[in-house]
């Protein structure tokens, strides 16, 4: 039989109805639902709080192995500081978020503001989320402004096509609008109840103005969940864009 673009969806669509984040993270019977491996990749130390801290928490508190990989420590990230001196800072706050969240951290040792795709890195990172054996992987938006987000995500994505598509590849959205741009979600998990539990992790890196991060006119990211939440019909949500589900 011939291939149609209707047959080929509904085959696609087939191979993803096993599995969705957004069934299983919003699922109200979470606890009992089969545990999974989760990883999150982010540029650098608040990336992942800010930009799925609330899903994170979520997963974690079910019970799931949850691991955040920040690609760089923030090295350039606190005006006045040596890199030195802001990676300890950060590497710190970052530790003390993943504890609120309860996630373990790992530091894939890039530098802040020189994030790099090259063959060696992408051996690296991929070895790296190997080792995790995850089931479901987030990371940026491929298309943002900040250099080490695009590389962050862009390492994630080879991983994911060398691994055989075999994990669930999450994209999240950071400071929409001014950094991440043209984001259409495909998924929402309602945040309501770890809401503040993200806040508190976010708050964890003091150098990086949190009350900034979430208020105007820099990222917005109360106003981002308030409305997804409202797109989602929750009070508050994060929301994704899939790449890919296909499970062994």
């Amino acid at each position: 039989m011939p291939i149609t673009r209707r047959l080929f969806t509904k085959d696609i669509i087939a191979s993803a109805a096993a599995f969705s984040l957004p069934s299983f993270a919003n699922n109200p019977s979470l606890q009992n639902s089969p545990k999974m491996k989760i990883v999150c990749v982010g540029g650098h130390p608040d990336d992942p709080e800010t930009g799925c801290g609330g899903t994170l928490a979520k997963l974690a508190a079910a019970g799931n192995e949850v691991t955040i990989v920040y690609l760089t420590s923030g090295e350039a990230g606190i005006p006045g500081k040596s890199h030195d001196e802001a990676a300890s800072i950060r590497t710190k706050e970052a530790i003390a978020a993943c504890k609120v969240l309860k996630a373990k951290p790992l530091f894939a040792g890039q530098v802040d503001g020189n994030g790099m795709v090259d063959n060696e890195w992408v051996d690296r990172m991929h070895s790296l989320i190997s080792l995790e054996k995850p089931d479901i992987v987030f990371t940026h938006w491929p298309i943002d402004s900040h250099k080490d987000h695009q590389c962050a995500s862009l390492l994630t994505i080879q991983s994911w096509l060398r691994s055989g598509k075999n994990f669930g590849l999450y994209f999240f959205e950071v400071c929409t609008g001014s950094q991440t741009m043209g984001f259409k979600p495909t998924d929402y998990v309602d945040i309501s109840s770890t809401r503040e539990q993200k806040r508190k992790a976010v708050f964890c890196h003091a150098s990086q103005n949190p009350p900034g991060i979430y208020a105007a006119p820099d990222c917005n990211h109360a106003m981002m969940e308030s409305f997804r939440g409202i797109e989602m019909g929750t009070d508050a949500a994060e929301a994704f864009v899939r790449m890919g589900l296909e499970f062994k």
